[in-house]
């Protein structure tokens, strides 16, 4: 058994790994669990008087949403200040912004307890900045090199419960939190478990003020994670960490987060057109936040692979939605390139997407289900249909695209169930510029 492209950490053994472990923050799921914000935040050690802060948007704040959270917070005796200027696709810059208004209203030590509400770049924020808080300097300092320091981070921080709005980043449960470097046009995390969240509070009543648009494009991303959970190396194929507290954040799949994939890929594929079409529908609301985190909990686990490593070249120069992003590249990356290192696990994936299989050999069905997820994404009429009607990207694009992927995102590269050169990354991008004609009906 070959372990060259093993996603462990530097310092490892040269035998397979024999052990999968998985964390999670406490979660309450359901229709109002709003209500039960104070009873969570009891729950992981936060005390009677405590001060907090929500980290937000302005959008959010307009909704109405942050006003729920914050008087639900006020009636059960804490204190909470609002911060809602995080930014979309946050910037290392806008860490250091959310980082200097805390340490401005409650010193070096920073609040009691923390509350990220929106989508991920809401959550990414929080995240970030309670970890950045409470260890001191920069958030460059905690990115790896040679983006960043690669500092260690020591300890977590005060309490953190987070809040999606949306259905589809997972960054709720994940344990890192995606930022952009801007001076270099490239998107680093700052990745370890003590990024992690101590709760997730699921609301489906918050996600029904996401417009039709945004409903899809946050949906291709849970889906995405599921699809890539679901594919990447089993755990055990891959190397054992010399030191177990040492073992990756993305650590491979195991039998919990394939089943945690199977049913999230059931779930999206299966409800996203009636959330674009009804937003105020809640069943079908709930079973695509009840989707995405089981999206999360599978590919934020096992691990994201090669689509999501050549989303964040294009997300950080293009200014592009990640969802959508996602969308673009699935079909040439995830399915048609990917589907080759396990055509019988694809074959799968096609038959969960509803597609019936029966005569086909699995590489035809491989190819059904890319057939099936373009029509998907046409059926929704709200996405682009390739890199080129998302951004404007051409042929002459590619090369800068595919050379940022292979030397910013080994990260994800490593998690990948394929070898990847830059040359195959280089073709993935060409094939994605057009994924459909879009002046074809």
């Amino acid at each position: 058994m070959s372990h060259e492209r093993s996603v462990s950490a530097p310092e490892h053994e040269l035998s397979p790994e024999t052990v999968w472990h998985i964390q999670m923050p406490e979660i309450r799921f359901g229709l109002n669990a709003t209500e039960e914000l104070p009873v969570q935040i009891r729950d992981i050690g936060v005390e009677a008087g405590a001060h907090g802060l929500v980290v937000t948007d302005e959008t959010l704040v307009d909704l109405g949403h942050a006003d729920r959270v914050v008087s639900e917070l006020t009636d059960a005796g804490f204190e909470a200040d609002v911060y809602d200027e995080s930014e979309r696709e946050p910037s290392v810059s806008a860490i250091d912004d959310a980082v200097e208004f805390v340490r401005d209203q409650q010193g070096e030590s920073g609040y009691d307890f923390y509350v990220g509400l929106g989508g991920g770049s809401c959550i990414d924020t929080a995240k970030a900045t309670r970890v950045v808080v409470e260890n001191g300097g920069s958030p460059l300092e905690y990115i790896a090199e040679p983006t960043g320091d690669g500092k260690p981070i020591e300890d977590a921080g005060p309490p953190l419960v987070l809040m999606p709005t949306t259905a589809g980043t997972g960054a709720e449960i994940s344990p890192v939190a995606i930022l952009s470097v801007e001076e270099k046009e490239i998107k680093e995390a700052i990745s370890s478990n003590h990024v992690r969240a101590d709760a997730a509070v699921l609301d489906p009543t918050f996600t029904t003020t996401l417009p039709p648009e945004m409903s899809a494009k946050t949906a291709m991303d849970a889906l995405g994670h599921a699809i890539e959970g679901y594919t990447t190396h089993p755990f055990d194929s891959l190397l054992r960490a010399s030191d177990p507290g040492s073992r990756p954040v993305y650590a491979g799949r195991t039998p919990l987060t394939e089943m945690f994939s199977e049913k999230a890929i059931d779930l999206l594929s299966n409800n996203v057109r009636q959330v674009v079409n009804n937003g105020d529908d809640l069943e079908a609301r709930s079973k695509m936040l009840q989707g995405a985190l089981f999206g999360a909990i599978a590919g934020l686990t096992a691990g994201a692979t090669l689509c999501h490593a050549m989303a964040y070249p294009v997300g950080n120069r293009y200014h592009t939605y990640h969802g959508e992003t996602i969308a673009t590249l699935t079909p040439a990356s995830t399915i048609d390139y990917n589907s080759a290192s396990d055509p019988a696990r694809f074959a799968r994936v096609a038959e969960l997407f509803g597609i019936d299989t029966t005569g086909l050999t699995d590489r035809e069905a491989a190819d059904a289900l890319k057939a099936q997820y373009i029509q998907l994404q046409k059926d929704l009429n709200v996405l682009p249909s390739g890199l080129n009607e998302l951004a404007g990207i051409t042929e002459d694009d590619v090369d800068w695209l595919a050379e940022q992927t292979v030397e910013t995102q080994a990260r994800l590269l490593r998690c990948n169930p394929r070898p990847v050169t830059k040359e195959d990354v280089h073709e993935i991008f060409v094939d994605a510029l057009y994924n459909w004609d879009p002046d074809e009906p």
